[in-house]
């Protein structure tokens, strides 16, 4: 295929002028004029650039061409330029294709080649090309590649009439071709898009003719046409592509078979072949009715009827025939006292048909000379010579008969023709006509009594049969109630349907007539009012909407009734079943749920039922909660309808939790939800022992002076617990025996934890103090408890005090159980001796010894102190001697 190069603006192509694989694809080549790639190109470079593609016509570059199946994935790789150019690589246009700069590979994109879409329809035969311009190179060359897209079958035939109609003849020859113009088409190329055809349903009697030089589909008649055996063929023509995995279409093939005239008239078998005439029959009188068919339709079909030109003339002057009906009737009236048989030759003529025929003997009787004749006497109600008797009565006399006539006829009688429940019973010349059972107005209300006079003449004439007819009319009374049409009627009808809405119809019959027949509908008086049914028709309404919820099944009873005298009547009864909606959304049995729960429950601990109830059934009333709005450690077990935790729980962290609860039904449309706020309280219990704020450290020290008075409060112990009510209520006790305590100059406070002055101070009571005292919590039943030191140094002076080191408990372990009988510390305090040295011996020597002494002491204890707060404190709090975590206490 050439390619002739075209220049528009930037963008360059290449036209396909002869197939690729005759000669090959060139590639146009440019060579930019500037520096670097188009992203940095200057526009002088630029217009160079498009004067060298204007003037230069092309440059071949080399031959490069790339192929790709249609419809491919994204990501897929096409080919390279690396082979070709040398980096970097950059495509124009990525609609279809994208590069990598470095290597040159170019693979599909999202945007997927659709090569039906990207080519138009006249270029099916030929192949299919899409264009590419890239960059490449360090000079920045202007290059211009075709990339293939091969066709994959991907499109179905297509009919575009699913029904094909066609008519044939039936007089076809086999052989014979119909061209089918309704083809299928296919918008693949090549082996895709090369269709097979094939005919199913045929049974032999068509088959196809596929012409291979042009795209040309005949329908072949293989068997003889009869439209009068089989008028329509209905088949399916198939159209197969040929494809790795071919698709087909159908389209219906429904072939007509036209009728010709090769079927000509015959006389049927009940056409009359003899008939008898009375000698006094009148004028256009019906003798007889010929009939002749012909299997043909329309005008092929049509017969005339015609007399044979060797009837008699006699024949044609009595009768005469209708051409198109066959009737033959009479021209006059006859009156004959001969018998006479007359011979007519009748003859049925189609279109290009030689004419059937048939005969028809008529014989005609001579007229009657002499009759019989009665006279009626009517003893039951009548009118205008017509009996009228009710139903169900017993067998009644009707009428008198007497015969009336010739007297020389002898051994006349009278005698009912033909079964009728009447009878004729002789009796002094006459007869009593009657009943011969009771008669039933629904069965028949009407009677025609045939009463015939037969006799004979002396002479042997004919006596024709002399016959009168008498009308008997029943009358009906009130003997049948209505007759629902079913004694049962069932239906469904949805919940929340629109009121006035019609439900069903009943229907009742009666067998009488007049207002004994007039059926009259109502409801029992039991039923509820908001139904209602129409006393004429029967149509059953209802006025309010339905709630299966209040009432699942209506059962209503129906009465029919008609409107004799008396009126009877029947009953039916209706059953509504009514059917389910979503109409109700879940409900909590309380809007808001509030729990307490202990902080030590185990996770997944159940906190509480939340009930939620939904009148609906089935789907509609199943439901399903969840927390909403909420990160709390709850959540709903559905299948027990509880909240239950799921981590631990600390009132300390949250001594309360406020959530919302969502209900959701799995009704159909759309469910339907509800709401209910939940409140938890997370309940105390006493796991926290309390924290002693102040004093700092159990080796912290305080200098109380002796001249301090009684009730004077020298310190405070404050110490605070995490608990709530009473396990957070705090006691302090001073741990030691009554001896010691009643010594003691000290007093703590048992709520306070103020530490006051006893007692007036004397000079036993200077020196160091410790008070071990208990910090305990009012927690129930084991309250828990932590223990401070208080260091109390009474002295004349107020200088601060120092301890080196802690003191420590050597009573008994269990503190809270039993206080300890020993002493309450042992502590080595050689500082405090040696003070009580010096200031003896400052008495005794002179007072200007006793002041350098006390100097060279406070700095001692000076530096000593600043080199105890480098080691740093010892943990603040702690309990010396750590025995249980819970204590229990009979107070």
């Amino acid at each position: 295929m050439n390619y002739a190069f075209s220049c528009t603006g930037l963008g360059c192509w290449l036209c396909p002028q002869r197939s690729l694989a005759a000669g090959g694809t060139w590639v146009t080549c440019v060579t930019a004029m500037g520096h670097g790639t188009p992203d940095n190109m200057n526009w002088a470079g630029l217009l160079q650039n498009l004067l060298v593609v204007v003037h230069l016509q092309q440059i071949m570059c080399g031959s490069v061409q790339f192929s790709i199946p249609e419809e491919q994935e994204p990501g897929i790789l096409v080919g390279s330029l690396s082979k070709h150019f040398p980096p970097p690589y950059q495509l124009l246009t990525q609609e279809y294709l994208w590069t990598d700069k470095n290597t040159g590979n170019f693979y599909t994109t999202e945007q997927k080649m659709d090569r039906e879409a990207l080519c138009p329809e006249e270029t099916k035969a030929e192949e299919c090309i899409i264009l590419h311009n890239a960059v490449v190179g360090p000079s920045g060359d202007l290059i211009q590649f075709p990339v293939i897209i091969e066709d994959i079958n991907d499109n179905a035939p297509h009919f575009e009439n699913s029904v094909i109609h066609l008519r044939v003849s039936e007089d076809v020859t086999v052989g014979t071709s119909f061209l089918l113009d309704d083809q299928a088409q296919d918008r693949d190329a090549g082996h895709n898009g090369k269709l097979h055809y094939h005919l199913k349903d045929s049974a032999g009697v068509f088959s196809l003719k596929v012409e291979e030089d042009e795209p040309v589909i005949l329908l072949v008649v293989q068997t003889a046409l009869d439209r009068e055996t089989r008028d329509l063929y209905q088949m399916a023509l198939v159209a197969t592509d040929c494809g790795s995995e071919p698709l087909s279409a159908t389209a219906t093939l429904i072939v007509t078979v036209t009728d010709v005239n090769d079927n000509c008239p015959s006389f049927s078998s009940d056409s009359p072949r003899s008939v008898t005439v009375p000698g006094d029959s009148p004028k256009n009188m019906l003798v007889a009715q010929v009939r002749a068919t012909d299997p043909d339709s329309g005008p092929n079909a049509a017969i005339v009827y015609s007399l044979s030109p060797k009837v008699s003339e006699r024949a044609k002057k009595l009768f005469s025939l209708d051409s198109l009906t066959g009737y033959i009737r009479l021209t006059q009236d006859l009156q004959s006292d001969n018998s006479e048989e007359l011979l007519l030759k009748v003859l049925a003529s189609g279109h290009h048909c030689p004419p059937a025929d048939t005969q028809v003997t008529v014989t005609v009787l001579p007229k009657v000379n002499q009759e019989l004749t009665f006279k009626i006497r009517f003893i039951a109600e009548h009118q205008n010579q017509t009996v009228v008797l009710p139903e169900n009565q017993p067998p009644t006399v009707l009428a008198i008969l007497e015969l009336h006539g010739d007297s020389s006829l002898k051994g006349s009688s009278l005698a009912i023709e033909s079964e009728v429940p009447f009878t004729l019973s002789p009796q002094n010349g006459k007869y009593l006509l009657s009943t011969s059972k009771p008669l039933d107005y629904e069965m028949k209300s009407e009677h025609h009594i045939s009463v015939v006079v037969h006799g004979s003449s002396p002479e042997g004439s004919v006596i024709t049969p002399s016959r009168r007819v008498i009308r008997v009319l029943v009358a009906d009374v009130n003997d049948n109630a209505p007759q629902f049409l079913q004694s049962h009627y069932q239906l469904e009808v949805e919940e929340d349907n629109q009121p006035g809405m019609s439900l069903l119809r009943v229907s009742a019959s009666d067998a009488d007539t007049g207002s004994n027949g007039r059926v009259t509908y109502r409801l029992d008086k039991r039923t509820s009012t908001i139904f209602n049914i129409d006393p004429v028709t029967g149509q059953l309404s209802v006025s309010a909407s339905l709630d299966r919820e209040q009432q699942g099944v209506h059962k209503i009873t129906v009465f029919a009734r008609d409107s004799g005298s008396p009126p009877l009547e029947s009953v039916a009864t209706v059953s509504i079943c009514v059917l389910d909606q979503n109409d109700n959304a879940p409900v909590f049995l309380t809007p808001h749920f509030i729990f307490f729960i202990p902080e030590n429950v185990p996770p997944f601990a159940q906190v509480g039922r939340v009930g939620v109830t939904d009148p609906d059934e089935g789907e509609n009333g199943k439901t399903e909660l969840h927390v909403v709005n909420s990160s709390g450690p709850f959540v709903v077990d559905n299948t027990q309808g509880t909240l239950r935790t799921t981590t631990h729980l600390d009132r300390e962290t949250d001594d309360r939790y406020e959530f919302y609860l969502l209900a959701a039904d799995r009704g159909h449309p759309a469910a339907l939800t509800s709401t209910a706020r939940v409140t938890i309280f997370v309940e105390d219990i006493n796991d926290n022992q309390p924290k002693v704020i102040l004093p700092s450290s159990n080796s912290s020290c305080q200098t109380v002076s002796s001249a301090t008075i009684a009730g004077t409060i020298v310190t405070k112990i404050y110490a605070v617990d995490e608990d709530s009510g009473l396990n957070s209520e705090i006691t302090y006790t001073v741990v030691a025996p009554k001896p010691a305590q009643n010594s003691s100059p000290f007093r703590v406070d048992l709520k306070t934890g103020n530490i006051t002055v006893a007692q007036q101070l004397l000079q036993k009571d200077l020196g160091m103090h410790h008070l071990f005292i208990m910090v305990r919590d009012g927690g129930k039943p084991a309250p828990l408890y932590t223990t401070v030191w208080v260091n109390l140094l009474i002295n004349e002076s107020t200088g601060p005090c120092h301890l080196d080191r802690a003191p420590t408990w050597t009573g008994t372990a269990d503190l809270v159980q039993t206080p300890s009988k020993a002493p309450i510390c042992e502590v080595e305090d050689t500082r405090s001796a040696q003070l009580t040295l010096f200031a003896g011996l400052g008495m005794m020597l002179v007072s200007t010894c006793l002041l350098v002494a006390t100097a060279v002491l406070y700095l001692k204890q000076k530096r000593r102190s600043l080199q105890q707060n480098k080691r740093g404190h010892i943990e603040e709090n702690e309990i010396p001697l750590r025995l249980k975590d819970k204590y229990y206490s009979d107070d």
